[in-house]
């Protein structure tokens, strides 16, 4: 039994043989430390990111109450927390001279954390992403349903993935990624373990797409679904979305979630009539460490 606090190492195995069974107890609400260890635990299998992530538990009467990880570039992700908890570990990990680059959780955890990162360390915070976590309910494929029919995408596909990528990240201003699909590195992106589907027309013509994660914990996230400027209105994102998530349920996904733009009433209102549910909002926050400090 680990004594109560929190329990750091650089052992993915190690962290997953303690903390897996909590990650898997919600699913949805943990979706992305899922995806995100995952892809760290299998990269690390295969030489990749030579720098070890940070993984660690937060032990209290016997029992795991939270989970974090510290990946190589800086992205630190918790499960949520209470203010109280927060600040505990911004000053656990400033002690030990840990430097996050942003933060990305629930959005109560993700400002909690910021206040008290920026209390500890005085680094100043910036939030750059909010959205809306939805899960699936009952599956309801889009009436009137738009002509054509979904297709999973093969390797001849890939140039138009890739560029229907870059242009989705255009538009959501994912900086980061952008850079790694511009240097030519597709597989350090967080779209390159990414399972695509097309909406192609009866002519053979995709007109939108949709990508869902591996299933982990009985989980699958649809992410990025994008479709072209010219080509939105006709009812394809919502087509190759239901497309998507029926794929998932057969590959034996228990929660089937994605994010969304609070921003974008569209989109939510897409979602929601296809049979998605909104469950929680998430957030990130950037911190700067050059910023002056207040006297």
């Amino acid at each position: 039994m680990l004594p109560d606090g929190w329990h750091l190492t650089q052992d993915v195995d190690d962290f997953l043989a303690g903390a897996g069974d909590f990650l898997r107890s919600r699913p949805a609400l943990h979706n992305t430390p899922l995806t995100d260890i995952e892809r760290l635990r299998t990269r690390r299998t295969t030489g990749h990111n030579a720098k070890a992530a940070v993984f660690g538990r937060l032990a209290s009467g016997g029992q795991i109450r939270a989970i974090l990880y510290l990946t190589p570039h800086g992205r630190l992700g918790l499960t949520p927390l209470s203010p109280e908890q927060t600040d505990a570990l911004a000053a656990h990990l400033g002690g030990l001279g840990l430097s996050p680059a942003h933060v990305i959780t629930d959005q109560d955890t993700a400002g909690a954390f910021a206040e008290s990162w920026q209390r500890h360390t005085g680094a100043a915070s910036l939030p750059f992403w909010r959205t809306h976590l939805y899960r699936l309910g009952t599956l309801t494929p889009p009436l009137p349903r738009p002509e054509g029919r979904g297709r999973v995408v093969g390797v001849r596909d890939r140039d138009q993935v890739v560029r229907w990528c870059r242009e989705f990240c255009v538009d959501v201003g994912e900086q980061p990624s952008i850079d790694l699909i511009d240097a030519g590195n597709w597989d350090d992106s967080r779209f390159g373990d990414r399972h695509f589907t097309f909406w192609e027309t009866p002519d053979g013509t995709p007109v939108s797409m949709a990508a869902a994660t591996s299933l982990v914990g009985g989980m699958v996230r649809v992410d990025p679904v994008y479709t072209p400027a010219r080509l939105r209105g006709h009812g394809y994102a919502g087509a190759v979305t239901a497309e998507a998530s029926r794929a998932a349920l057969a590959a034996g996904a228990t929660d089937v979630v994605l994010f969304t733009d609070p921003g974008n009433p569209t989109s939510n209102a897409l979602y929601r009539r296809i049979g998605y549910v909104h469950v929680a909002d998430f957030a990130g926050h950037r911190f700067s460490y050059d910023a002056p400090q207040a006297g």
